[in-house]
């Protein structure tokens, strides 16, 4: 736009040095309105994230707890088998699957996971159809040649209204 113009203020141009005075000021001002907007913006989507993950608690929403006991010596085939498989099957069947652990306590063997789900009618739903699926009918017959289930325990759980998980 200008000529280059000697630095020191003793040399600087008046009507150069008002113009610098207003871009700085505006550049200033521009930083700092997309700095502002960009935290409203990020905290308007990080409420409804937060928002959107949480539901009613006078809703028909559930959680199934399920514990499966694993034979001794036998949680790694059932943790690889879940981790390989039983999983992706579970996925397909839309199972949302909130997350899965063992147990780190001897004499514990147990795998443990956590689903979510609309309603215990739509879970039913969704088992009936993961039950029958071919795949998981592989799944079982191997189960059944090499046992690495001992006992399975499954809990409904009803969020409570003051619950963070709802």
């Amino acid at each position: 736009m200008f000529p280059s113009w000697p630095q020191s203020t003793g040399d600087r141009c008046p009507r150069k040095a008002g113009i610098e005075v207003k871009i700085r000021n505006l550049d200033r001002l521009t930083v700092l309105s997309i700095g502002l907007v960009a935290l409203v913006a990020g905290g308007l989507v990080g409420a409804r994230l937060v928002l959107a993950g949480r539901v009613k608690a006078d809703s028909n929403h559930v959680f199934e707890l399920r514990i499966y006991h694993a034979v001794p010596g036998k949680l790694p085939l059932m943790e690889s088998r879940f981790r390989d498989t039983t999983s992706k099957i579970l996925d397909r069947h839309h199972l949302n699957v909130i997350g899965y652990w063992v147990t780190e306590d001897a004499p514990e063997n147990s795998f443990v996971f956590l689903f979510t789900h609309e309603s215990r009618e739509e879970a039913k739903k969704k088992w009936e159809a993961f039950r029958v699926d071919p795949e998981f009918q592989e799944i079982l017959k191997a189960e059944q040649a090499e046992k690495t289930l001992e006992k399975a325990d499954v809990v409904w759980l009803r969020p409570t209204d003051f619950s963070p998980m709802r």
